[in-house]
């Protein structure tokens, strides 16, 4: 159990609770991963900002207790859409059809929240002939086909109150709360819009703070999520706000969580059966993350230095959050001499904190590493096989 972490000062942000440990410390970690620069020298100087995980015993989230939302801001120069992964594709596409189907979101209204670029609301639409309105800053209507742009209206801010006239069948939410600092404060904003509505459909993605948990995913802590749900503290949110939960499942590899939910006549009260034995589960995970965190820090610094020392030409895999926090908790200088990215609104950027380019992958061909550093296990063959193609061979090292 978590008895002999510190405790933190710091009530809960999902259920306010004050029975919160701290967990591990990391400082001065870019303000955003997903905020690329374009020379060398200016991401160097990119905004840091300090992590301290803390969790809480009670409904089992983990959060950073230091985060500052005043230091974020999401412009059209956020870029993180992972859609020119085919294997991510297949999954996001996979999803708008589950939803579709299963909720029979047909000539309906959709409504997707923190929409990205449009690629997953522009699904929604084919997939049921479907009306989509999606909201957010970082939106470019450039990248938008004109065809598929026509199904949607796209309101380029962040959704609020203000927008709760706009009623749908379906509202889904990919990969947002978890930038969120009070996420009760959102989805009962959320609630609030579905009003008498009992039929809407409410879905929501986050990641999966078990997966960073028992596979030591310590690439996946970023100063912009400063919620890391688990299943007990998402149903619990829900709940809270006045939510029935019909579903709550792992995807994509136990990477993500997916909850469905509508609505409830009105908030359930007190905590859900399962979620003692839940937290307790979790709370083992935890203790055993803080235990091991340096130790593998500390064994990739050692094989750095190995690698350094014996001029290995080493490559990163990946132009996302986990690339960038590798780079900056390890800080490799010149031994990574490039990160790779199939993202071509990526390429030729620069990586906030330590300065490393990011390259198509058919740079390898001049640059001929030796290792490749595979950011996620989840696109393995992807890389495998576009290496073959490039007739390269490098050894593939995950990390």
């Amino acid at each position: 159990m978590t008895h002999h972490l510190p405790p933190s000062p710091v009530p809960c942000t999902a259920c306010g609770a004050t029975t919160v440990n701290s967990v591990v410390a990391i400082r001065s970690v870019p303000i955003h991963c997903n905020l690329l620069w374009p020379t060398h020298e200016e991401a160097l100087k990119a905004p840091s900002g300090d992590i301290t995980l803390g969790f809480c015993t009670t409904c089992g989230h983990v959060f950073n207790t230091t985060f500052d939302p005043a230091v974020m801001e999401y412009t059209q120069a956020y870029e993180n859409s992972l859609h020119f992964s085919p294997r991510f594709q297949q999954y996001a596409d996979a999803l708008a059809r589950r939803l579709v189907e299963r909720y029979a979101i047909r000539q309906k209204d959709v409504i997707d929240v923190g929409c990205g670029k449009g690629d997953f609301l522009a699904m929604l639409c084919e997939h049921g002939d479907n009306r989509g309105f999606g909201f957010d800053p970082s939106y470019v209507p450039e990248h938008m086909a004109p065809d598929r742009a026509a199904r949607m209206t796209i309101v380029q801010d962040f959704y609020s109150p203000q927008y709760a006239s706009t009623k749908a069948d379906l509202i889904t939410c990919r990969h947002v709360l978890e930038h969120i600092q009070y996420p009760r404060t959102f989805v009962r904003n959320v609630r609030t819009a579905v009003g008498d509505r009992l039929s809407t459909v409410v879905f929501f993605e986050v990641p999966n703070v078990l997966y960073t948990l028992k596979d030591l995913g310590i690439w996946d802590l970023i100063y912009e999520h400063c919620s890391y749900f688990s299943v007990p503290s998402l149903r619990e949110v829900f709940r809270a706000c006045g939510f029935t939960v019909t579903e709550l499942h792992e995807l994509y590899e136990g990477q993500f969580l997916g909850i469905d939910t509508v609505a409830a006549s009105a908030p359930q009260g007190g905590l859900d059966a399962a979620t003692p034995g839940d937290v307790k589960r979790i709370a083992d995970y935890v203790d055993r993350f803080a235990a091991e965190y340096d130790a593998k820090v500390s064994q990739w610094r050692q094989k750095l230095v190995r690698w350094k020392e014996k001029n290995v030409k080493v490559a990163v895999w990946g132009g996302g959050s986990k690339g960038v926090t590798f780079l900056n908790v390890l800080k490799p200088g010149p031994t990574v001499g490039c990160m790779i990215d199939i993202n071509p609104r990526k390429q030729g950027m620069f990586v906030a904190g330590t300065g490393q380019q990011i390259v198509a992958p058919e740079h390898l061909q001049s640059y001929r590493p030796d290792v490749v550093v595979i950011m996620n296990p989840v696109y393995k063959e992807e890389i495998y096989g576009i290496l073959g193609e490039l007739g390269l061979a490098p050894s593939l090292e995950l990390a």
